[in-house]
């Protein structure tokens, strides 16, 4: 199936428009990644537990939201947005959303 997030695929004319489909994940960072997060914010650098973290998020919501879409019968999903929004009494957890809308071509 073909995700993107351009509004056309220049090589399939949309011959049909499912619907919107999405997937959303929430995922927590443990106290040893904040830890050493919190070091790299002191001294500099990349968290790369954090971009870890960030990377399984998105590609379980856009596996949903795939998902979604062959349920619907789509042959690509078009226009895809990612979202990235931190939740929780202190922002200990990630959340990451993907939509687009199902099309066959």
């Amino acid at each position: 199936m073909i995700l993107t997030t351009t509004n056309t695929l220049e090589t399939h004319p949309v011959k049909e428009y499912l619907g919107i489909v999405t997937g959303e994940t929430i995922i927590g960072a443990n106290i040893f990644k904040d830890f050493f997060a919190g070091i790299r914010d002191i001294v500099g650098g990349r968290s790369g537990s954090y971009e870890k973290v960030l990377r399984e998020a998105k590609e379980i919501a856009l596996k949903e939201m795939q998902e979604e879409a062959q349920k619907l019968g789509a042959s690509a999903v078009i226009g895809i947005d990612l979202d990235y929004e931190t939740v929780g009494a202190k922002g200990g957890m990630l959340m990451v959303t993907a939509s687009g809308t199902a099309i066959k071509f």
